[in-house]
């Protein structure tokens, strides 16, 4: 009887160990994997919005210039957009490094 427990718990304790192994492997998804690039672009753009809106908040920047980039914000998502609809959903190098560039400078009026 307790042979059987104790293979019981040690089956229950290998279990648990393999869900824990997938379910920290499924933590990057499929598109996250196949589109590093597109990933970092969105990335920095919502923290980008993110920062804007805090600012806005605060009253360090006002509403036209808020305005101004969330504007450009969404210019470069929509760039993003294009340029991975011309290669089947990724980007090219240059134009992550473009698109980047532009990131930066939308960065350097937000201020923080």
């Amino acid at each position: 009887m307790k042979t059987s427990i104790k293979a019981a718990l040690l089956a229950m304790g290998f279990a648990t160990l393999l869900a824990g192994a997938a379910n920290s492997a499924s933590a990057e998804t499929v598109w996250q994997r196949h589109h590093p690039a597109r990933v970092e672009v969105n990335h920095r753009l919502n923290h980008l919005h993110r920062r804007a809106v805090i600012e806005r908040r605060d009253g360090v920047v006002g509403v036209h210039k808020a305005r101004f980039i969330h504007r450009e914000e969404r210019g470069i998502r929509l760039q993003e957009r294009r340029f991975a609809s011309r290669h089947g959903g990724h980007l090219t190098r240059h134009e992550a490094r473009r698109l980047n560039r532009e990131e930066n400078g939308v960065s350097r009026q937000v201020g923080r």
